[in-house]
């Protein structure tokens, strides 16, 4: 006579099994599933990315697929693990080429900011040139302002006693060369 069975005697459900109750809403079925599977699936989405972290972030990924696909898995031989584990690996691919494109952009961001382009210095040094012609064809008074409240840090009460003028003189005379000069390199770019 043969001793009854007990639930620790009863055969291990197969992933036919466990994939079919799951896809009918028992999630205890899908948990003895994601128990039976899931090392294999960390170690192949490991063996891709080479970061514990992210083999973690995709093997629930890959779980998550698999409940969402639930009714479409192919089994291999009455298991599961087949499509897991080739599911795992694509998801680590994308996962590293996100990654891999991440790094780039990061470093094509920074090679942008490392300064002015070729374009960009030749522009700079054609305005410029441009400026210095305006400047040189001031009065001499306009010259000595430019060069002490335009380019120097000098305030106007301070260069109108350099230069022995009343304040208003220095503002009016500066607000007329800043017009000027606007005037000259906006007909410079126009003509570019």
């Amino acid at each position: 006579m043969t001793p009854p069975t007990t639930m620790d005697d009863a055969p291990p459900h197969g992933d036919a099994e466990l994939l079919a109750r799951a896809a009918a809403g028992d999630r205890a079925a899908f948990g003895e599933l994601y128990d039976r599977h899931v090392r294999p699936v960390y170690w192949q989405a490991y063996a891709v990315v080479r970061d514990a972290n992210e083999a973690e972030d995709i093997t629930q990924d890959v779980f998550i697929t698999t409940w969402n696909k639930i009714r479409s898995i192919n089994l291999v031989d009455e298991s599961a693990l087949p499509w897991l584990l080739v599911t795992a690996r694509f998801t680590a691919l994308n996962a590293r080429r996100r990654t891999l494109k991440a790094r780039h952009s990061e470093l094509d961001h920074d090679l942008d900011d490392g300064g002015p382009s070729v374009e960009e210095e030749v522009e700079g040094a054609q305005i410029r040139a441009e400026i210095d012609k305006a400047v040189a064809a001031l009065s001499p008074t306009d010259q000595q302002l430019y060069d002490l409240c335009v380019v120097g840090d000098h305030t106007y009460e301070l260069a109108a006693r350099e230069l022995g003028v009343s304040h208003a003189v220095v503002r009016n005379r500066l607000s007329r060369l800043r017009s000027r000069l606007r005037a000259d390199l906006r007909s410079m770019r126009e003509t570019a």
